[in-house]
Order: structure tokens, then sequence, then C-alpha cells
């Protein structure tokens, strides 16, 4: 694929874009459901062991924004061309201005930066294109990479909803934050003043 100037492209920066699921991106969905430790961060869960049917049904289902079924499903690749991994703007309420991100980044890829990156392109999406105003999101308590890359983004710790996710034997709690779009803007200023 030809490299697409980043100033021009809304959906890339210098380093990752977002483009639209593929029914070959299968193979990276079948492969991150053997990640349990990220997978149970992500949904709260340990899921039942992963097939090849399963991957592919879920590739094609969101291949090239067909469905959104409440979520418009993004792969993350590098400019290489690897996928690094998969983001979706999800719970959208249009009439209140409030929606959610949900986001996995392959092993291979984490600490990079790359989730940021992406997260602040989605962000500018919801906020600047589809006027939304309010982004919340909620992390396990212990998924310490996610909390630090939304205290980066600007994100405010709104609360805590104590013991209400069981897994691995325990009682963990729900970690609450969010972001105004008025919060957002002053975040990038600063960014773009660095």
């Amino acid at each position: 694929m030809k490299d697409i100037i980043p100033n021009n492209y809304f959906w890339q920066d210098g380093v990752i874009r977002l483009r639209a699921i593929q029914p070959e991106d299968w193979e990276e969905h079948y492969n991150n459901r053997f990640d349990t430790p990220a997978r149970r961060l992500v949904d709260y869960e340990v899921e039942l062991p992963p097939t090849m049917v399963e991957a592919k049904r879920f590739a094609e289902e969101f291949a090239d924004f067909s469905t959104n079924q409440g979520r418009i499903m993004f792969t993350i690749e590098n400019f290489e061309c690897e996928n690094v991994g998969g983001i979706n703007l999800n719970s959208i309420d249009e009439r209140n201005g409030t929606f959610s991100i949900g986001i996995q980044i392959n092993r291979d890829h984490r600490g990079n930066g790359c989730g940021t990156r992406a997260m602040r392109i989605l962000l500018r999406y919801a906020f600047f294109e589809r006027r939304l105003n309010k982004f919340n999101v909620s992390i396990l308590e212990g998924n310490d990479a996610s909390e630090k890359m939304m205290k980066k983004l600007g994100c405010i710790q709104e609360g805590i909803r104590r013991q209400v996710v069981y897994t691995n034997g325990k009682y963990l709690n729900e970690i609450l934050f969010g972001m105004t779009k008025e919060e957002f803007e002053q975040m990038e200023d600063k960014v773009l003043i660095k």
C-alpha cells in the first residue's frame, strides 16, 4: 500500500493509520484471543478457547464497516502494513453526546505509543466530526498500561466502582475515567505546542 502523506489523511499520523477491518485480519483476532491476561483486561473475563470459525466470522462481520452493531471497528496498522491491533468507537449516545472506545494492541507492539496515537485519532473523529462531547471509559484495577494511557491522553479519574468484576478468583474494582471535548482540545493544544 502506498503511503499517504500524513498531513493530508485524517486517519493516520506519522506512525500509524486506522483502516477498515478486512477478512484476512481474522488471524490476528484469533492469535490475540490466546493472550488471556490482555483479554481479561479488555473483556473482564476469561473467554472460551478461540476458534478459527469465530475469528473468521468476526472479521467478515465487521469488514469494510459493513455493520456496526453499535461499534465502529478499525484495524490499527503501522506504515509497514503490519497489523498493530484493533480499536473501536462504541456506546455512542448521540442524544447526550457520550461515547467510549475499546482498544487492544497486539503483544509485539505494546509499549511504543501506538495505542495512544490510535486513541488520539479516534478521539479527534468523535469530538470534531461526530460532535460528541464526552468520552467515558472504565478500566479494570491492575490494568496499569491503560491507566497510564488514559492519564497521558488527559482523561480524569471520575470514580471507582468497588468490587464489581469477579475474575481470577477475586473481586476487582472498575476505575472510571472521562474527558470532555473541551478538555481534549486543551490537551491537543499542549501536544501541538511541543
